[in-house]
């Protein structure tokens, strides 16, 4: 359920907790996670692992779908819905109730289908290379769906209160929740 990217043994680990329906996690990927990539990963002096934290049923089919197929698929899949996540979140606000039923009963499988189906998910995974039969098998994945409620809880034991929240060489920085506060802080540990 986590995965790190750039090398483990750099000498700045950050951690970072995610949630797919937060729009401030989507706004750090935009904003910080590239910078990241090109001044610390791709120089080898950070890492950066990330953890989900599953806030709500939508949460947990985005995470669910970021972990289809090889770990070494899974930034691509996260950052396609971060970075289209503008255009799909609007849906559960604008959801009948007849929609929000499927999203919340039955059995999981189901329910993540219907809200796959209902916001567009099977289309951006087919931009992926996922076809729809694999997108249900990931969806069908108890196993990870267990894994994420695990880390969700496991965050929660850490002190993480909301998203995105992060560690740096396992402490919890209080009060860092975005790009400004959190560069100089990594900086400072280089």
């Amino acid at each position: 359920g986590s995965h790190v990217l750039g090398n483990p043994a750099a000498k700045v680990k950050l951690t970072e907790f995610i949630s797919y329906t937060c729009p401030h996690c989507a706004h750090f990927d935009r904003e910080g996670t590239d910078r990241l990539r090109v001044s610390g990963v791709a120089q080898g002096t950070v890492s950066i692992e990330v953890r989900h934290l599953v806030r709500d049923p939508i949460d947990m089919t985005v995470a669910m779908l970021t972990n289809c197929g090889p770990p070494a698929k899974f930034f691509l899949n996260h950052s396609a819905f971060l970075r289209s996540q503008e255009r799909w979140i609007g849906m559960g606000k604008n959801a009948g109730e007849a929609q929000q039923k499927r999203w919340n009963t039955g059995d999981n499988a189901s329910r993540m289908r219907a809200i796959a189906n209902d916001f567009g998910f099977y289309a951006i995974m087919a931009t992926r290379g996922y076809d729809h039969p694999a997108v249900d098998r990931c969806l069908a994945d108890g196993a990870m769906a267990k894994r994420l409620a695990d880390q969700t809880e496991a965050a929660g034991k850490l002190g993480v209160e909301g998203t995105p929240s992060f560690l740096i060489d396992g402490q919890l920085l209080t009060g860092t929740h975005d790009w400004q506060s959190l560069q100089p802080q990594i900086e400072a540990r280089l």
